[in-house]
């Protein structure tokens, strides 16, 4: 069972919470994981939002480690689990809210996320990037924002 099932299964039972409404976020690499698993199951989750996440992992050094590690040498074995390769043929239709902090020392080189906003533009997917000045990678980006990501969630999770 992959934590797309086994994860939402658990909490929805143990809290009695309504599969129909479903939100998932993410840092860094989380971040790059709720991307994907929200891209590849629109029909799941009804709200999406990230923190720096990596966008494109199978064009930057970080990821090719990640997956070199996790699934092997073949770069075409890498496209399934890419949100910029996702974004151009999911069918995700809610608004996705990522914040970047602008003093990010990974932002050129590992996050990238102007990659994403062209690939939602590709895909017709709306995309809220804000690139917030002074912050970095850190807890303290995360939790100087997360209330923020939480309302956006209770909007989309409570609209009909």
């Amino acid at each position: 069972m992959q934590v797309v099932d086994e994860l939402p299964t658990l909490v929805e039972g143990r809290f009695g919470l309504d599969p129909s409404r479903r939100g998932i976020t993410g840092h860094s690499m989380g971040g790059h994981g709720a991307l994907t698993i929200a891209l590849k199951n629109p029909d799941r989750y009804r709200s999406e939002s990230a923190f720096a996440p990596i966008v494109a992992p199978t064009e930057v050094p970080w990821g090719q480690k990640a997956f070199t590690g996790y699934l092997g040498d073949d770069p075409e074995d890498w496209v399934r689990y890419d949100a910029c390769k996702l974004a151009s043929t999911s069918n995700w239709q809610g608004r996705i809210l990522i914040d970047q902090g602008d003093a990010d020392g990974f932002l050129q080189e590992q996050l990238q996320p102007d990659r994403f906003v062209e690939a939602c533009g590709a895909g017709g997917i709306e995309l809220l990037l804000r690139m917030q000045p002074g912050y970095d990678h850190s807890y303290y980006f995360i939790a100087s924002l997360f209330g923020e990501h939480v309302a956006h969630h209770a909007r989309v999770l409570r609209a009909e």
